[in-house]
């Protein structure tokens, strides 16, 4: 490795620290991301003759060609982030989730455990697992008033999130990363990562039932005088447009061999186009407007985006100087091609830090074969989108759903890691052993 190299790679460490540090730092993650991103490829500019093979007075264009390169592929998944955000903000601002709340009221604790488990399995599959996470603390805050049970409901929110977003090509960021590229499918991930998921979030249900015992109170009426700007018929389609259209996606991809991103702006256009109908029955005095797609544009977090966009950027750097392909054939030497071992210590990794690095950086540490665990739906590929999505379920730091939880409902570290952590554990072992079995029987 060369002093250059190595300064990369201290730099692209220095800034990994310090997003892990996040909390402590008070830094916004996305700042530091961005400054790694450009120290990254300032570094790399120093001689940039060393990495990119060709006539020194073409090293300046070769250079802009493979920054657009990246970048263009980077913006696939930037795109289908926004998209994504801005139609569940869409459903959510105008009414679509309600029927979420009314499908859970019940004042049996077990009864309600189970049902929070499935519902938030399934939607953070559909939509994402940070939205999911948000929507299902909102429904919390109106059924279960006693703080304690509240905490244990909310600690199961977060598995179940991460769980339902590990099987799902567009349930978290590091699937949708994997999908885009190209290195897992719609129809493999959904066949053969679906039941180790599954276990991962019924395996930690289960020991966690015995902690509720008795009823609930029953939930009051809703004292909010909401103001209704469109009819529940309206609310109603609105749900199934925005959820229904994020569904469709795959099967757009599918059918028309284009990137994920234009579905989701097909979904995007017809969801606005109907909700812009709607609003024209719709009184101008009336307050609903300020819920008008153009207003809650404004309500996309801006700052994730600019996160990703540092961090797969800065992996990019990493990728073009060789450091990734290096530390791939490292990583096999050593658990001598054991994929299980590998995937799982980077799942463990992914609940102290954050997964989307760990998963960008394994993407560039290994290409994708023709045959074998590296093929499209290969082992490790389907391996790394369950241990980076389950695995980030072990702390309440180790995932955005975790860490939005922690703040809706003032979670403690110390708690959650005394009370919840092993429990996950168990279910991330669970589901790796079916993993196993699953894989064993059908390509034995």
């Amino acid at each position: 490795m060369t002093t250059l190299t190595l300064a990369i790679v201290i730099v692209f460490v220095l800034g990994y620290l310090c997003i892990a540090l996040e909390s402590g730092l008070k830094i916004n993650k996305a700042a530091i991301a961005l400054l790694m991103c450009v120290g990254c490829w300032t570094l790399f500019m120093v001689d940039p003759g060393s990495y990119l093979h060709g006539a020194a007075e073409n090293i300046t264009l070769m250079v802009s060609e493979v920054l657009k390169n990246h970048l263009g592929e980077t913006s696939e998944t930037l795109f289908f982030l926004m998209g994504a955000m801005t139609i569940v903000e869409i459903v959510d601002k105008n009414g679509g989730f309600n029927f979420v709340r009314d499908t859970m009221m019940t004042t049996n604790k077990r009864s309600l455990m189970w049902r929070i488990a499935f519902m938030t399995f399934f939607l953070s599959a559909i939509l994402d697992n940070l939205t999911t996470s948000i929507v299902m603390i909102m429904v919390l805050r109106k059924l279960v008033f006693d703080r304690n049970d509240r905490m244990k409901y909310a600690a199961l929110v977060i598995i179940a999130a991460n769980s339902g977003g590990a099987f799902s090509p567009i349930g978290d960021v590091t699937t949708i990363m994997l999908w885009i590229k190209g290195m897992i499918t719609t129809k493999g991930v959904l066949t053969e990562i679906f039941l180790p998921s599954l276990v991962s979030m019924v395996v930690p249900a289960f020991i966690m039932q015995y902690m509720f015992k008795g009823k609930l109170a029953m939930p009051k009426g809703d004292n909010e005088v909401q103001k209704a700007v469109f009819s529940q018929k309206q609310r109603h389609a609105i749900f199934f447009l925005g959820v229904g259209g994020l569904i469709f996606v795959p099967i757009f991809r599918y059918l028309t061999n284009l990137p994920p991103f234009m579905g989701i702006l097909l979904v995007l256009g017809l969801l606005w186009s109907a909700t812009e109908w709607f609003y024209r029955g719709v009184p101008q005095q009336k307050d609903g407007f300020s819920q008008r797609v153009s207003k809650l544009l404004c309500n996309i977090d801006l700052s994730t985006i600019l996160f990703f966009l540092g961090i797969l950027m800065a992996v990019a750097c990493l990728e073009e100087v060789g450091v990734l392909t290096s530390l791939g054939k490292g990583l096999d030497s050593v658990s001598g091609g054991n994929h299980y071992l590998v995937t799982g210590v980077i799942g463990v990794i992914s609940s102290i830090v954050d997964n989307v690095p760990l998963v960008a950086g394994c993407m560039g540490m290994y290409p994708i074969a023709e045959v074998g665990d590296f093929a499209v739906d290969g082992v490790f590929w389907q391996l790394l989108a369950y241990c980076a999505g389950v695995g980030g379920s072990m702390l309440i730091i180790g995932s955005a759903a975790g860490v939005v939880v922690m703040g809706l409902e003032k979670i403690t570290f110390g708690w959650y890691l005394r009370h919840i952590t092993w429990i996950v554990f168990v279910g991330y072992i669970a589901g790796m052993a079916t993993y196993w079995f699953w894989r064993t029987l059908l390509f034995a």
